[in-house]
């Protein structure tokens, strides 16, 4: 193994640490596991440095808000990606991924995180995907879960998002902008209803039931 030295040691450790606390959900999610594990290690490049793409493959923090009282996830629009995706933006240079979730959700959602009994100040799945649209790259992105309700979040940044959605999974892949492939994986089979922000109506509004 290549020996690495330099600033970005002691968050490297830290990140292989992250990541050995992450029980794998499946083969999948085992083999993305191995595989950010060994970049990490490598010593290449970790962070964005400069949009889209480089470095080809960098670090991503999401939030997963779940209300499950109501069966609901907290979901946004995301313009460039075209997709539903859970909160969440590039980690920066020397950041620890739990303070990108920090920032991320005061600017994405205009509220604070706050960290679940899930999993608390740590992710709890992982995943190592190739975008879809947009000068495509890797995001390695490490996945966390704040607590929420349905009712909390009720304006959103409309810069980079077009709506922001507390949604039931099977209402949300039935929509024009589908989910992020992961959100399949964590929701498959979870219904619920779906309530919608959108620049034009900032009170959120429940629709019928997925």
């Amino acid at each position: 193994m290549t020996a690495i030295d330099g600033p970005d040691v002691p968050l490297r450790s830290r990140l292989t640490e992250l990541l050995e606390g992450v029980v794998p959900w499946d083969e999948q999610e085992r083999a993305h596991l191995t595989t950010a594990a060994e970049w990490i290690a490598s010593g290449a490049p970790l962070y964005r440095l400069r949009k889209p793409d480089v470095p080809p493959m960098h670090l991503v923090s999401y939030f997963v808000a779940p209300d499950e009282a109501r069966a609901e996830l907290l979901l946004v629009a995301h313009r460039k990606a075209g997709l539903w995706l859970p909160g969440g933006g590039h980690v920066e240079p020397m950041e620890d991924p739990w303070d990108t979730v920090l920032r991320e959700c005061r600017e994405e959602l205009h509220t604070e995180a706050l960290p679940s009994a899930v999993s608390g100040n740590r992710p709890f799945f992982l995943t190592v995907t190739r975008t879809r649209r947009y000068e495509q790259h890797t995001d390695v992105s490490l996945w966390y879960v704040l607590r929420s309700t349905a009712g909390a979040v009720t304006s959103f940044d409309e810069g980079d998002q077009v709506a922001a959605a507390a949604t039931g999974p099977r209402r949300a892949r039935r929509h024009p902008r589908p989910p992020h492939a992961p959100v399949h994986r964590q929701t498959h089979g979870c219904p619920g209803p779906v309530a919608v922000l959108s620049p034009r109506r900032r009170l959120k509004v429940a629709v019928k039931s997925a």
